[in-house]
């Protein structure tokens, strides 16, 4: 087989295959190139110019973890059921996303636990499971936003193999696979790259540290990298669709930036294997051109993370203004997510003290992906808890509903759905004690503008197992009463986006406000077909009477006791929302 490895610093170059030292060849624009016997499981490492022996940058198997030797790994030894050759994932705009932590999303941890739960994923109404980061990192526990191997999939969750396997599981169960990578950066400890060229730039710089090298001398191979890196798990592992980590990381001023060569790629690799890919961005600069098509100027995503509403919801029912949610107003917030989408679309931040943002214009909510609740909005709280541990059951379920009537794509955070009270909190494994102290020293330091998020005395040491443990999912909880009165709640609402046309268009210009305010919020969401849906909330600890649009409506789902007063008002009980249509 060939090994190759571009280094176009380095003089000599060795492969160090079992007890053998290879000489690679010197190929043109710093590749090194050398064909020899070896195959599936063999161990091997890079030298250069005798240094230390380094894993290969893009190593498909790191057994031994991010420091310790590649595994050769040939994609042909993964099995694939038969179903899998006519498996088309279904289109985002009729989705639901479900977001899982592989390693805390069962007791044990691993992909083949994962899979055993997926039908009970599907049976809900989920059609997308999105993966955290699944690429080689630092240590055994961690999120997976520090990976050094991109290619690689972390040994402790079962390694490629086991990946391989769970993909074929999530379609088997009717579920397509969003895998998030990490381009904008890499983690602290494990990255050789710079090694072996120059990947990162000081010319830029990141909340992470040094830029990728995406337009600078050698980049073209920095480039190639990352969308090579794409096509990897979209090739070789069927997965359906990718988020990318905070792409406004990804700082780049080339004529064909980064993100529209992944866009044409991965649209060009749909084509040729006959199936839908998404790609899908993190991103907070609330710019429309990162989902519009590349035929109209944009960058050609197939849809974002929209924080705007899980902002405006979370202000409306918890009444936190700290940090980035001083921007936002609750209800009156919600309502206008609705009716634009980006709320900062050219809107006066007060917490980056600029202005934010362009109008969405007449771009689909179908390209937006929200949530009230995700890792980021859990896990970077002090203390990391859960919306129903902040609120209480009755707002929490307000916030579902709210959600869930938005003309955008929702998104469930892994327990979500049985109303999970465990924590999920930030954690990490790292044997170098003073990267460790460092990593607990920032954590601390993170929430000097966020008093609600916890003091920093309330911040859990990252490093400690417990922290860990306690961010495992509580499978015991869903079998309870309120579990499965959560699980009920989560169904019949995504049902119903299924079975009512006004919550499933992604019409955002259909959204009629009818009051709104900081307690109580009534709208109706229309449909070209004559369907609608009265959406209406209120936060109070009191009744209310709103007045009902002309004609008769009845009742779709209740979180309380609202009930008709008449044929043109609607008493709204505390603490509750509800949905209703025409009769």
């Amino acid at each position: 087989m060939t090994f190759d490895v571009w280094a176009p610093h380095a003089h000599a170059v060795e492969l160090l295959l079992a007890d053998r030292a290879v000489p690679l060849d010197a190929a043109p624009h710093g590749w090194h190139r050398v064909r020899t016997e070896a195959g599936h499981g063999d161990d091997y490492a890079f030298g250069l110019d005798g240094g230390e022996p380094r894993p290969d940058p893009a190593a498909r198997w790191l057994p031994d973890g991010v420091h310790g030797r590649a595994r050769v790994f040939d994609p042909a030894t993964l099995t694939w059921s038969p179903s899998e050759r006519t498996w088309r994932a279904p289109p985002l705009s009729a989705g639901v996303v479900y977001e899982l932590h592989a390693g805390t999303f069962t007791p044990a941890g691993t992909f083949a636990a994962a899979a055993e739960r997926l039908p009970a994923l599907a049976e809900l109404g989920v059609t997308h499971v999105e993966v955290m980061p699944v690429n080689g990192f630092n240590g055994t526990a961690g999120w997976g936003y520090d990976g050094v191997a991109w290619y690689a999939v972390h040994e402790p969750y079962g390694g490629p193999a086991a990946f391989g396997r769970f993909v074929d599981a999530c379609h088997a169960a009717g579920l397509a696979v969003i895998l998030d990578v990490v381009y904008n950066h890499l983690g602290p400890s494990g990255n050789y790259l710079p090694e072996f060229g120059p990947y990162l730039t000081d010319r830029y710089r990141t909340p992470w540290g040094e830029g990728l090298n995406l337009d600078g001398p050698d980049s073209d191979p920095v480039r190639s990298f990352v969308v090579g890196n794409a096509v990897h798990w979209l090739e070789t592992f069927h997965v359906d669709g990718l988020r990318l980590d905070a792409v406004h990381g990804l700082i780049d001023t080339s004529a064909l930036p980064i993100l529209s060569q992944l866009s044409d790629t991965v649209a060009a690799l749909g084509a040729r294997l006959g199936r839908p890919l998404q790609l899908i961005a993190e991103s907070d600069r609330c710019d429309p051109l990162t989902v519009r098509p590349r035929a109209t100027g944009g960058t050609g995503l197939d849809a974002q993370w929209a924080d705007d509403l899980h902002h405006a919801i979370h202000t409306a029912v918890t009444g936190e203004h700290d940090g980035y949610y001083v921007d936002y107003a609750g209800l009156p917030d919600v309502a206008a997510a609705y009716r634009h989408g980006f709320l900062y679309d050219g809107r006066y931040s007060v917490y980056r003290r600029r202005t934010v943002g362009a109008p969405l214009g007449d771009v689909s909510a179908h390209r937006l992906v929200t949530c009230i609740q995700n890792h980021d909005q859990v896990g970077n709280r002090a203390a990391g808890e859960r919306l129903v541990s902040l609120v209480g059951e009755e707002l929490a379920r307000v916030a579902a509903v709210l959600l869930c009537a938005a003309p955008s794509v929702p998104m469930l955070f892994m327990g979500e759905e049985h109303g999970e009270t465990a924590p999920f909190q930030f954690f990490t494994s790292h044997s170098e004690p003073d990267l460790a102290e460092a990593v607990r020293r920032g954590r601390r330091e993170e929430f000097a503008a966020f008093a609600s998020f916890g003091e920093a005395a309330d911040v859990p040491d990252p490093q400690d197992p417990a922290t860990l443990e306690r961010s495992r999912i509580d499978w015991s909880r869903a079998d309870t009463d309120a579990g499965r009165s959560w699980r009920e709640l989560w169904r019949r609402l995504l049902a119903l986006r299924r079975s009512e046309p006004a919550l499933g268009n992604g019409r955002r210009d259909l959204v009629e406000v009818l009051t709104v305010d900081r307690e109580v919020l009534a709208l109706v969401r229309r449909d070209d077909g004559g369907s609608a849906v009265l959406v209406v909330a209120n936060l109070s600890g009191e009744e209310q009477v709103l007045a009902l649009p002309d004609g008769r409506w009845r009742r779709l789902l209740d979180t309380g006791a609202a009930r008709p007063q008449g044929d043109r008002e609607l008493v709204v009980t505390p603490r509750s929302a509800s949905l209703w249509a025409p009769e």
